[in-house]
């Protein structure tokens, strides 16, 4: 066993190592992975837990065990907190019988970006020995670059899906913006002291998004008063209207943005179903004299332009079942 940089590198038993239910279990196409460790070997060690338990590099255990491999490299990352140490062991959800608060959540996420962070490093580092020795050469980025991890390549993406078993960070990096504000002794007081009112506020329930917002506003406030003396108060309550007046922009962006992607969305074949089940027997419900009578001309351009639209779909889709049974 040796120590690099604060890790200790060994040689750990496949079946000892304990993959925690937190890691996705469908590790891709393996193929590539395979061929560059039965070529060159394994580049980059997995790391673990002292105690055994995975922490990165799930597709590698994977790859080795579909190998016959009985033993492995790994890394040994120690000093993890009690905290991140259970969350990484648990092995059914019913463990953590109390949900981690958001504070509790953030300081997780934060531990776990840093490990990832230090494995994605190591992995670069040999991905770049492997290229420049040419261990690897005609295989861009090296086999043992993990797969697609459904768009979220980012480590802050991958360790609030660890911790949250949702992808998005944004809160749990707001939180941790906060916390350094409240820490931060070259801060004025005044900002500080919102920034742990702020945290109290979420430590008992509190939405985080408010309470961020409230302490981003009176950080740059405080940034960009000319002068120290002038009311703190006063240009913190007016950046905090700017914020909000942002806030309220871009939610009303995203709901745009969101309107226009599911206008193009195409619909699934369930759906589909789904709708002529619903329209079967309409017209037992309608008065076709009463229609005839008080339904205007725009109203009943309107139906003939869907009965265009659907004719010409439908024509379209027989075509097509005809095509596909032959």
């Amino acid at each position: 066993m040796s120590e690099v940089a604060g890790h200790l590198e060994a040689e750990r038993r496949v079946d000892a190592i304990e993959v925690g239910i937190r890691h996705r279990r469908d590790p891709g196409d393996l193929g590539p992975l395979i061929a560059s460790i039965e070529r060159v070997g394994l580049l980059q060690p997995i790391t673990i837990t002292p105690e055994g338990v995975l922490i990165c590099g799930y597709r590698r255990l994977e790859a080795v065990k579909r190998l016959g491999w009985r033993a492995v490299r790994v890394w040994v990352r120690p000093g993890l907190s009690s905290g991140l140490t259970r969350l990484l062991a648990e092995r059914d959800e019913n463990v953590l019988h109390k949900p981690l608060t958001a504070l509790e959540a953030a300081r997780l996420y934060d531990e776990v970006k840093k490990v990832m962070q230090e494995d994605a490093d190591r992995r670069r580092r040999a991905s770049q020995f492997a290229t420049a020795s040419g261990v690897c050469a005609g295989q861009p980025g090296a086999g043992e670059s993990p797969a697609p991890q459904r768009g979220h390549g980012d480590v802050r993406h991958q360790a609030a899906e660890f911790v949250t078993h949702r992808a998005s960070y944004s809160q749990l990096e707001h939180i941790l913006r906060m916390e350094r504000i409240a820490a931060d002794r070259d801060q004025p007081q005044d900002v500080r002291r919102v920034a742990e009112d702020e945290l109290e506020r979420i430590r008992n329930g509190a939405p985080v998004d408010p309470g961020y917002q409230r302490v981003r506003a009176v950080a740059e406030a405080a940034a960009n008063r000319p002068d120290p003396d002038a009311d703190f108060d006063h240009a913190a309550a007016e950046a905090l209207e700017i914020a909000k007046a942002e806030r309220r922009e871009r939610m009303r962006r995203n709901r745009e943005k969101r309107a226009a992607a599911a206008a193009v969305r195409k619909r699934t074949p369930r759906s589909f179903v789904l709708l002529w089940a619903e329209m079967l027997g309409w017209t037992d419900h309608y008065d076709a004299e009463q229609i005839a009578r008080e339904v205007r001309d725009d109203d009943w351009q309107l139906f003939e332009k869907v009965l265009q639209e659907m004719d010409a779909f439908a024509r379209e889709v027989r075509s097509l079942r005809t095509a596909v049974s032959t």
